[in-house]
């Protein structure tokens, strides 16, 4: 009896029409089954098919436009062939690591990240060499046009993510600047979580009868347990801390409305011991990094942040996520608790609300399709009397990859010469002038002197231990 020939799912990358080699590497990757946005998104765009899609950060989404880009590019042609505008510098970092994942199947795609913060000379040597990908912030993709150190003419594929928070952060007239100066004859696909007034305005203007793809939030609810607590506006900030000394979640990404709350809740909980950092669009580019950084590799434990800081971040194994504020969009709130209970984990979402609130959480329950759990403040007692502390602590290297450093050679410094074992060593993130190293709290502080006495890559280093 002969074995039926087995046809893909609709949901496996092997149902799609990609070459074997990006197959290959997508199953090397772990990626076998595609997610809500891919499988509805892919098929369409593979076509060439403009969209506009709706889906949320952690859904998925990069993959889905990134594969529809890298099928559309020829290796062999040293010319920009797409581009991707983000809102923010961490953002177009994320994508750009993911298209070079991604792009490993071909021989020699060079991505090129272009965003403020960094000196425009390194990014035009690099666009100089060659590109065949752009990923920036739509100002500094205008600098380099302005200065003519970009060429669009050879552009095939468009993408516009995060639209509606680019539109948040005041970025219209941006985008149609550099939107004006891509051939007419393109793919254009836009992804965003909402869809306000802008999106139309700008899909009327600049794309040839888009399909418009909607998904299902990606976050199964049953894994996020949600809590509300209601507050007057004075204990709104103390309550905070009762909620960390309870549930005691190893990492808390803590929203406020404003950036004054922010820096409020930081003071507040920076004085009763909590390693807490704060996030918010003025903080200059270093600042931003180095938070970040902490945040991101376990130095710290709770980051504070407004909605517009912390759109784009993607942080892996989020315990819980405090609301200090409700947020008036109800569509806002959905993307700010799906952060928590990724990839199958469970997830916790705390909810602080006072009177004057109501109206808001009365439309978060009609969104969500059901009434908000509330329990009492007297239920928050100290469940231990060890202070809550991060595990890690990160050393700063005066030094990064315009000196050549690579993560490799840190580590080697680490559990070579100082001697430290490779689970005493967290997350190390090269930039270009400096290099961020998380460490067990334990060894921090000796760490910090055995690498300023030692040398990393035959050379004397700089070091210091970076606290909150």
């Amino acid at each position: 009896m002969t074995t039926p020939n087995k046809t893909p799912a609709a949901t496996d990358f092997s149902s799609l029409p990609l070459a074997p080699a990006m197959l290959a590497n997508l199953t090397q990757l772990g990626y076998l089954q595609m997610t809500a946005i891919q499988a509805a998104s892919l098929p369409l765009a593979l076509l060439g098919q403009d969209l506009i899609a709706q889906a949320m950060t952690g859904s998925g989404k990069t993959a889905a436009f990134a594969l529809a880009l890298l099928a559309n590019l020829n290796p062999r042609r040293f010319a920009i062939q797409a581009m991707v505008l983000c809102p923010t510098r961490e953002l177009a970092d994320q994508v750009s690591t993911e298209i070079r994942r991604l792009a490993r199947a071909e021989e020699n795609i060079k991505v090129v990240t272009l965003c403020g913060g960094v000196a425009l000379r390194g990014q035009n040597a690099s666009l100089e060499h060659g590109a065949h990908i752009v990923v920036g912030t739509p100002g500094r993709i205008m600098d380099h046009l302005e200065r003519g150190n970009l060429d669009l003419s050879a552009l095939n594929t468009l993408v516009l993510d995060e639209a509606d928070r680019m539109l948040d952060m005041g970025f219209f007239e941006d985008m149609v600047t550099v939107i004006k100066q891509c051939p007419k004859e393109r793919q254009t696909l836009l992804f965003s979580a909402t869809y306000p007034e802008g999106i139309e305005k700008l899909s009327q203007q600049f794309m040839r009868t888009p399909k418009t793809i909607t998904v299902q939030a990606q976050h199964a609810t049953t894994k996020i347990s949600q809590r509300w607590y209601q507050v007057e506006k004075s204990e709104r900030l103390a309550t905070v801390g009762k909620l960390l000394n309870h549930f005691r979640p190893e990492s808390t990404l803590a929203f406020c409305n404003t950036k004054l709350q922010c820096r409020a809740l930081v003071e507040v909980l920076q004085a009763e011991g909590f390693s807490a950092l704060a996030l918010y669009g003025e903080l200059e580019q270093r600042e931003r990094d180095q938070v970040l950084v902490q945040f991101a590799n376990r130095s710290c434990s709770v980051l504070v942040a407004t909605d517009v800081a912390a759109r784009g971040l993607d942080i892996a194994d989020l315990a819980a996520v405090i609301n200090v504020d409700v947020t008036p969009d109800s569509e806002v709130h959905i993307h700010r608790i799906g952060r928590t209970g990724r990839a199958g984990a469970e997830g916790l979402a705390l909810n602080l609300a006072s009177m004057n609130e109501m109206g808001f959480v009365g439309k978060i329950e009609v969104l969500q399709g059901r009434e908000s759990e509330w329990h009492k403040l007297d239920e928050l007692t100290p469940t231990s009397k060890e202070p809550l502390r991060p595990p890690m602590m990160t050393l700063q290297i005066t030094g990064g990859r315009k000196e050549k450093i690579r993560a490799g050679d840190v580590l080697g410094a680490l559990t070579g010469d100082a001697g430290y074992t490779r689970e005493q060593i967290g997350k190390i993130n090269v930039n270009e002038y400096s290099t961020y190293v998380a460490v067990d709290r334990r060894i921090a502080h000796e760490a910090e002197r055995k690498l300023n006495a030692g040398k990393i890559k035959g050379k004397s280093v700089r070091v210091r231990l970076l606290t909150e």
